[in-house]
Formats: C-alpha cells, structure tokens, sequence
C-alpha cells in the first residue's frame, strides 16, 4: 500500500515559534501558562528526556515576550485578564554540550552571559558568573522598565553526566550553586522564573537558599504540563490515526488500542491525567510503525550502573512500591527515585493511608526497552550479542525441555566473571528474571503464594515452571520445599503442564549445580 502523509507532525520541533509558522500541528498547553501565572513566581519542574520540557520553555518565552499574535485562538488567548507585555527574557539551556570538565561548563554559562552583555552593557568590576548574571538580570530591568523572566533549561545536565566522577560532580554543584542563587538576591527584578530537568538530582544543594523555588513535578494541576493525553491524541491526531491503522491492517480503535499499550501510562499524580510519550507517539503517527523511538534516543548506562551498585533485585522494577519521601528524594543512594524521575517507571498506584507510591513500568516501549538495557550489563560479554541462542532457548521453554534449557543456562553462568557478582543469589535470580522477560514470557520472582514464596514462576501457553532455588543446598531441599508448601497447586486448573523445578547453585563453581524436575 502507498504511504499518505497527513499534515506535518512536529516530532523533535522545540522552537514554539517555528512550529506555528512552518503549519505544524500543536497541541495546546497554554492554559497551562494561565495556571503557572496564578500559582506563584518561581517554578520547577522534572519531567523525562524527549518530553516537551523544551517546547514549553519556548512558548513561554514567546508569551513573554509579548507576541500575542502567535497565541490567537489558544487557550491563554481567552483570559481577557492576562497581561501581554514584553520582558526581557534570558534562557539558559544547558541540553547541548558534553560536560566532561570544569572548563566545558564555565564556558558555556560564559557565552550565555557573554551574549545578555552585548544587549544590556557589562561592568567590568563584575568577574564572577554569579556576579555577571546579577548584573545582567539588573540592567535588563532598569533599561526595558519590566523585570526579567529566567527560563533554564536542563538545570542538572552537567550532574547527571558526572555520575560516578564525586570531584567533578562535586565542582558542577558549587559552579550551578553560585549561578542560580543569583535568583535569591535579585526577586526584586524577577517578574518569573522556572527551571526544568530530567531528575531532582542535586536539587536541594544546587538551590540551596532559593526556599521559594515551587516544585510542580508531581502536582495534580500540573500533571499534564508535557506529554499527550488520550483526549489530545484523538482530537488532534485523527487523520493520522486512521492512515497509521490502514497502513498496518488494523481497526481504528486496535490501533489506538496498541499506541496506548506502547507509549501511554505515564503518571505524575495519582489524581492525575495519564500521558502519552509525545516523542514515541509522534514519530509513531509520522512513520506509521509501532518502533521503540524513545528508548532508541539514549541509553540509560547511569541507571543500570546505580541498579548494579545497590545490588537492586531487578524483578522489583515491575512492582516496586515507595514512600512518598523516597519518591521525590534528593542525592540518595536509593536508584528507583532516579529512574522514575527519568521517566522508566510511573505511578501505578497510591495507598493514601500509608502515603505509598506502587511504580512500574509506564507501557511496552519502556519495559522491553530497558530489560534489552540490562543485558550487557549483567550477560558475559561474549553472550551478549546474540551468542546465547535465545531462539533455541525459546522452544526449549515453549516446548517443555527442561534438561536442555537448563544447560543452556548452565553454560552462560559458566562464563559470568566473578567481578560480576556480588549477591550470588541475586546474581542468579536477575539473570533469569531477565533472560525469561526478555521473552515475553509472564514471569515472577518471588511469586508470592498463601504458603510462601515461589522464587521464579514462568508461564508460557503449554507449559507453567514452577522455580526453587538454594544456593550451597541441594535439588532435593528446594523440590521438598515446592511439595511441602504445595507451590504448585495454584496453577492447576490452569490448563498447561505444571514442571516443578528444584535447582541447586554452587559458590563454588559459581554455576548451577544439581536439579531435579517432577
């Protein structure tokens, strides 16, 4: 069938002005703009890569600069009591560079300063950033006679890249420390601020002293600020949907039904909206294919490595529930608020007794994507790249040939390196949690039963495995153990073969020892 192309879709378009010139369509977050006016004056705001943080920066950048032309038939344009002046905006955006010195990152907030100098003078009695941008913020106003408006972009980019490098952390911190604390001493000249950023990493001691910084990461009001609703997508996106669904022999509504599977379920409030990833879901409409574009744009190295440091049971990313606190945490070793704050896990759940959060996956694109993540970072590399057999394994499950399997999974821990391994056990566990999700098979560590807990539960269309391990026992104990608590018995009248599987590992051999199947 020949493709037809249907308006222009604005994916990777981050220039509000641009957009609207150059007839691409725009999802209207204006009242959004209205909101933040009659909510305070200083704003923050976390949200994942890719995510429309930029864009809105830009529309309000266009907004204060007071061309209401652009906002004609918006939703901000229908509040007779907002104010369209222009002020002097100055933006930082820190999304572009690779900050891998001190030197990279002075140089950059230097240009920015460099050019704000060249349109409102510079005094040479200031050296220092914070002293510059000082200046700068306090001649804009005095020349233009309305405060200034500071929009920063990717606050925390710097930080983020010298993970794992403590002193070349530690020297981003006390750099961005001393410029964005400008904005403390100079409210008097600020008419608006608000600064974005993938995580709350470092927020506290980065802005330490700016106590009126609002954060509206996880407000209810908010919670739609980026990202596509479902709402927005079938009113904005029609057309699209339905070349998307004829192009791939699907109804409309199957076709919607598999864009929300594959990119919707982010939730940044339990009362909230749920959004779609507006980077997958536009190149999704763009090329009407269901491709993983998001996860393609960047590999998220630091967060395995943080998974890998705390020795993290890898199962409990699917189902992993946290505090409140824990949630919006600031410089902790704990990697789930990172990961979450970096858009791979979501909210799933609230318990407002306990003040809980229960986060997961947020759809399909993200969780095939980050197990595929995982992998070289706890597969031996030279199974990494397609040596162990994952067809073969595959049928050996599908079809009910335990002892073949098993062997295949005897042969890939032969030649895990011991530097590898801290937890043995868990060590074991997330590789096969791994190594079955990857297949799409529905599995569960730890599956918890009235009785106990089932270490690994493997369910394919023939066959459920049920899983016990001990680590330095024998086969026997774990066997014992899978008929004493009767592990089995919930997936009897499920209508596959139940194989009780009783495994043994050795410290020893650092590998799978003796196993028996019933």
């Amino acid at each position: 069938m020949k493709t037809k192309r249907l308006g222009k879709l604005p994916s990777g378009v981050q220039d509000f002005e641009g957009l609207l010139d150059d007839g691409y369509l725009y999802v209207d977050k204006t009242e959004h703009i209205y909101n933040l006016l009659n909510n305070g004056k200083y704003f923050f705001l976390s949200r994942p890569r890719r995510f429309g943080k930029s864009l809105f920066l830009s529309t309000l950048k266009a907004f204060y600069e007071g061309k209401r032309e652009l906002f004609e038939g918006l939703a901000i344009a229908r509040h007779e009591d907002v104010t369209w002046e222009k002020h002097p905006v100055l933006y930082v955006d820190l999304n572009v560079g690779n900050y891998n010195s001190e030197e990279v990152l002075i140089s950059k907030l230097n240009l920015f300063l460099s050019n704000w100098e060249k349109l409102y003078g510079k005094d040479e009695t200031e050296v220092g950033l914070g002293d510059r941008f000082e200046g700068v913020i306090r001649r804009a106003c005095e020349q233009t006679g309305k405060k200034a408006v500071i929009l920063v972009d990717e606050y925390e980019k710097p930080l983020l890249e010298a993970i794992g490098k403590p002193k070349l952390q530690e020297t981003f911190r006390d750099t961005l420390r001393g410029f964005y604390g400008v904005l403390k001493s100079m409210d008097a000249y600020i008419e608006f601020a608000m600064l974005t950023g993938v995580t709350k990493f470092g927020k506290l001691s980065v802005f330490s002293g700016l106590n009126n910084l609002k954060d509206i990461s996880m407000a209810e009001l908010f919670s739609d600020i980026c990202g596509i609703t479902e709402e927005e997508l079938l009113s904005n996106f029609r057309k699209q949907i339905q070349q998307m669904a004829e192009n791939n022999d699907m109804s409309y509504e199957e076709c919607v039904g598999e864009l929300r599977e594959m990119y919707d379920g982010y939730l940044f409030h339990p009362k909230g909206v749920k959004v779609y990833n507006p980077y997958s879901l536009l190149n999704a409409l763009g090329d009407y294919e269901f491709g993983k574009y998001w996860f393609e744009t960047g590999t998220p190295t630091f967060l395995v490595k943080l998974l890998q440091n705390c020795d993290y049971h890898l199962e409990r990313l699917a189902n992993e529930v946290v505090t409140a606190d824990i949630i919006s945490a600031i410089d902790t070793d704990n990697p789930i608020p990172v990961i979450y704050q970096s858009g791979y896990l979501t909210i799933k759940d609230y318990d407002k007794r306990f003040k809980q959060y229960k986060l997961g996956f947020p759809n399909r694109e993200v969780e095939e994507g980050f197990m595929k993540a995982l992998i070289p970072f706890y597969l031996p590399e030279k199974h990494r790249n397609n040596t162990f057999d994952i067809a073969r394994f595959v049928m050996d499950v599908e079809g009910g040939d335990t002892d073949q399997f098993i062997d295949r999974l005897r042969s890939l821990f032969a030649d895990t390196p011991y530097e590898l391994i801290r937890n043995l056990e868990n060590h074991y566990q997330n590789i096969l949690w791994l190594l079955f999700k990857l297949m799409g098979f529905y599995t569960h560590a730890e599956y918890h039963t009235s009785r106990g807990r089932i270490d690994l539960l493997v369910k394919t269309p023939l066959y459920i495995y049920v899983m016990e391990f001990k680590l330095d026992g024998t086969a026997e104990e774990a066997m014992a153990q899978i008929n004493s608590k009767d592990y089995s018995l919930p997936f009897t009248a499920e209508g596959q073969t139940v194989v009780k599987i009783g495994m043994n590992f050795d410290s020893q051999t650092r590998n799978i020892g003796r196993w028996i199947v019933e």
